[in-house]
């Protein structure tokens, strides 16, 4: 068996995503024990106790959501779809526990300087980040107001040194791979997770940046939480896992003597209301329960993980630089089998 490190990933013949590799442990763990492990992380000036941000999908991160994120020491992005954003405008007290909101390209400037006044996290919601229009939002934002700034989406390292000097804190990476997006199939761009995640990574390191790097996409278990940070990103942000959660924006619905919630994609007709083109779906999840179940979840897994790699901490597991790229039989074989 080959073991790659991640220069070698990111030279692989074919696009890769999270189901295509796995993590070797190649050394004896010192970790005595899962409770030694730190999963901490500091992501724009704010302290997390896990390396979690939530998508900011119109069926993911309401209020609730957010100010629930907070409490249990992860990122909620406020989503911009909804009458949120208007709710902690006209009342300081709904956003004293949000971190970060999105906006639009089309967000008025005494909107964004509002929300800037409560000092949250700016997030430029598009689905292409490489767009003059966006550079020049970021551009005009950090100016005016020196707020920290999350852009998205990019697929590939090329420009972002134009992203950060264009005032952007941090990047949203990936296209096409998020579980209710179909921008892949309706217009033929995107690349595998893992492939795409490490060439952002490198053009970072190579460019010698200090722009934050977020995995967005095809993230569906604690185990990719794991991958993707593994392989060098700042945080992970969750669409598919949160949603469902009593948290989410949306009543429960019984359908079939079982509880399910809405989850749709944040270009899909059901967000846009309106037949111009489409590149997400809708559907129906099954009911979860509390968030924190998620979250405590998604703990046990990295801390799990970590012993298995001997890393106490999130920095140790970055530097690990063992993986294996996976058959789909083998892929298969790990699966519960019913």
């Amino acid at each position: 068996m080959k073991i790659y490190d991640k220069n070698e990933l990111n030279e692989y013949y074919q696009s890769l995503t999270y189901d295509d590799i796995s993590l070797i442990p190649t050394e004896i763990s010192r970790i005595k024990s899962r409770k030694e492990v730190d999963t901490s992380t500091e992501f724009l000036q704010e302290e997390l106790l896990q390396p979690v941000i939530s998508s900011p999908m119109e069926s993911v991160t309401g209020l609730d959501m957010a100010k629930e994120l907070t409490n249990l020491g992860c990122l909620g992005i406020l989503n911009r779809f909804d009458s949120s954003l208007k709710k902690i405008l006209e009342d300081d007290s709904n956003g004293k526990e949000i971190k970060a909101v999105s906006i639009a390209l089309n967000t008025a400037i005494d909107v964004i300087e509002k929300l800037v006044s409560h000092n949250y996290i700016i997030c430029i919601d598009t689905a292409n980040a490489n767009n003059h229009e966006v550079l020049h939002k970021a551009e005009e934002i950090k100016k005016r107001f020196n707020v920290r700034i999350i852009v998205g989406n990019i697929a590939h390292g090329a420009t972002l040194d134009q992203l950060q000097s264009a005032g952007a804190d941090a990047v949203r990476v990936g296209i096409g791979s998020g579980s209710v997006c179909t921008t892949s199939i309706q217009t033929g761009i995107g690349i595998g997770q893992v492939t795409s995640l490490l060439d952002v990574l490198f053009a970072r390191d190579e460019k010698k940046l200090d722009i934050k790097i977020i995995a967005d996409g095809g993230i569906k278990s604690p185990g990719d939480v794991l991958k993707a940070i593994a392989l060098g990103a700042d945080a992970a942000m969750l669409g598919r896992m949160f949603a469902g959660t009593k948290e989410t924006p949306g009543e429960v619905i019984k359908y079939d003597d079982q509880l399910w919630k809405k989850y749709r994609g944040s270009a899909s007709f059901g967000v846009k209301m309106k037949n111009e083109f489409i590149e997400g779906e809708e559907t129906m999840v099954p009911y979860k329960g509390a968030v924190k179940n998620v979250i405590d979840g998604i703990s046990d897994g990295l801390k799990s993980s970590m012993s298995y790699m001997n890393c106490l901490n999130l920095n140790e597991l970055r530097e690990k630089n063992s993986f294996t790229v996976l058959s789909n039989s083998s892929f298969l074989e790990r699966l519960p089998k019913k």
